[in-house]
């Protein structure tokens, strides 16, 4: 599978470090033991300086609110031209450093308030999350993909928080048609670190040079989008993603990743998210093996993750 940029420079960047310690003709230096304790969180920095928040638990990760405060920011639609505005959800403690950027869209017909619920959710995980209004309700996917780029444009570009944003790890998400859209921004911008479409709706049934991570949520009682005709073969064409998972919701309909209180949407979302923009791979556990359960009709992925 082909390894994303930003993992193969630290793969290259902890290789030197491995070759200069081999060096033969390096002195062996002795650490005391209280040194050696020093030095390991350093080196655990220097293997991922992404990585925010605390070890990850199943607890942790079905958990309403992470361990990050947040507030919250308005964008209203008149400030900007290239999306309907939204609100943005930050953590307000800075002192880990810069975070990863989602932007996320509504479905066909519905605003922000069908999707709000993540925001809080995902940014008090240690994320910066846009949940936007399209400019008009009835926007097709195509537009919403274009609509979620020009939110992370204004987020890392123009936005009040954007000193928070580290502008290399961004990802994607939407419901519906907003699902859709999020594999057309990922199909248009290969340089995301990752996207989440849940019930994605789109008349493109093939996405094969999509180079974007992707997890594809469907659900199994779906009348809107039947995961047959839509997740289904869209996740089966992605031959050129790096990594690719679809995860199918038991006994569910077009509406659940709307529901707030969908713990199996929010906590695979939030595990995928984390893996790939900030290439945590303590979030590994929870995608690889496949994950079951009572509330997961079927789940494949491109396990182990590389």
């Amino acid at each position: 599978m082909p390894v994303p940029t930003r993992t193969r420079s630290l793969l290259a960047a902890t290789g030197v470090a491995a070759a200069l310690a081999l060096t033969p003709a390096t002195p062996a230096l002795a650490l005391t033991p209280a040194a050696a304790v020093a030095l390991a969180p350093v080196a655990a920095v220097a293997a991922n300086p992404y990585e925010r928040g605390p070890a990850p638990t199943n607890a942790s990760i079905e958990a309403a609110r992470g361990s990050f405060a947040i507030a919250s920011t308005t964008v209203s639609r008149s400030s900007v031209s290239t999306f309907g505005g939204g609100t943005i959800y930050y953590p307000t403690d800075t002192s880990a450093g810069t975070f990863g950027a989602v932007a996320i869209s509504p479905g066909f017909t519905a605003s922000q308030s069908s999707i709000a619920w993540l925001g809080p959710r995902l940014a008090s995980q240690g994320f910066v999350v846009i949940t936007i209004d399209t400019r008009s309700t009835l926007d097709q996917p195509d537009s919403r993909g274009t609509q979620l780029l020009g939110a992370l444009d204004y987020l890392t570009t123009t936005s009040s928080v954007r000193t928070r944003i580290d502008a290399t790890r961004l990802g994607v998400m939407g419901h519906s048609m907003g699902g859709g859209g999020s594999l057309a921004a990922a199909r248009t911008r290969p340089a995301l670190q990752a996207a989440v479409p849940m019930t994605p709706w789109h008349g493109t049934k093939s996405w094969s040079t999509v180079r974007v991570p992707t997890m594809i949520i469907g659900a199994e009682n779906d009348t809107v989008a039947p995961v047959s005709s839509h997740s289904e073969p869209f996740y089966t064409s992605m031959g050129a993603a790096p990594e690719k998972a679809y995860l199918e919701l038991n006994n569910a309909s077009h509406s659940a990743p709307t529901q707030g209180g969908s713990v199996t949407v929010a906590k695979y979302s939030l595990s995928w998210l984390k893996r790939f923009i900030d290439n945590d791979t303590r979030y590994d556990q929870f995608l690889c093996p496949a994950p079951s359960g009572s509330a997961i009709q079927e789940y494949r992925a491109t396990c182990p993750h590389s």
